[in-house]
């Protein structure tokens, strides 16, 4: 079983933590990730124009290329933290052009290299799958791909097809941490998405609340939080690691105590 296969065969929905590599002290954020409960650790791939990201999420990307962070970077940081921890799962999230600009098959290497489990490439649709999807499965790597409201029944087999390790389900039609879906919408369309596949799904955008962890945690195989953690880091900056694992451990609890309900 792979690291993570193994994180959403838990008793409880999986918590997937998202952070952007060099804001912030970095190394002790992802420690502090762990040291609260999260599942799977997403690190972020600063890019100077991340479409699908809001203004907290934009704000640490430009923090981090500001500092001089570069993909070689971004890799050693995965690198320590899977020496830190053999056993926690690690994605790389980003976009195509830090992830292609020398090749998909360095790039695969690369991040097995360093310990990587998935890749979620923002801006790679499925229909382009030969862009990096045959070398990171060559590498043994999963590729993490997206679903939204707007993919359709037509559309879902082919995000489907070759997808691997979970499905992150965007739960709006908009950008990162500026509003959160309706639950009963985020309810119909995570029963849509396993009823069409085996894979976990774990749903995202706008969660910030360990209420609102625990309402998708009820329905859904994960929830992801990634704008809240990255305003954490931008307020307390060196001192963001005590205030991550507490904001991570209130989550934790919500997420497990939410299955316990239901069990």
């Amino acid at each position: 079983m792979t690291r993570l296969a193994g994180a959403f065969e838990k008793s409880h929905p999986a918590l997937v933590a998202f952070v952007t590599a060099g804001d912030g002290p970095t190394r002790a954020i992802l420690d502090a990730l762990v040291a609260g409960g999260a599942d799977v650790i997403e690190l972020g791939m600063p890019f100077t124009d991340p479409m699908a990201d809001g203004p907290a999420i934009q704000a640490a990307n430009l923090r981090s290329l500001g500092a001089g962070t570069t993909t070689a970077d971004i890799l050693l940081i995965a690198k320590g933290f899977r020496g830190r921890h053999p056993d926690v799962p690690l994605v790389l999230m980003g976009y195509a052009n830090p992830m292609l600009r020398r090749g998909a098959d360095w790039f695969a290497h690369a991040a097995a290299d360093a310990g990587v489990d998935g890749v979620i490439c923002v801006d790679v649709p499925p229909e382009e799958d030969d862009a990096l999807g045959p070398a990171l499965r060559a590498a043994r790597i999963d590729l993490i791909r997206l679903a939204t409201p707007t993919t359709d029944v037509a559309r879902l087999p082919t995000v489907l097809d070759g997808a691997s390790g979970f499905i992150y389900y965007v739960s709006v039609a908009g950008i990162t941490g500026l509003q959160q879906a309706q639950q009963a919408s985020i309810d119909d369309a995570v029963a849509r998405l396993k009823a069409a596949t085996t894979l976990p799904v774990a749903v995202g955008f706008g969660i910030r609340t360990p209420d609102q962890a625990a309402a998708v945690a009820r329905v859904a195989d994960g929830v992801v939080v990634g704008s809240a953690i990255v305003e954490l880091v931008g307020q307390h900056g060196a001192d963001a690691p005590a205030a991550v694992t507490a904001y991570i451990k209130s989550l934790a609890d919500a997420v497990a105590s939410a299955r316990k309900v239901t069990a």
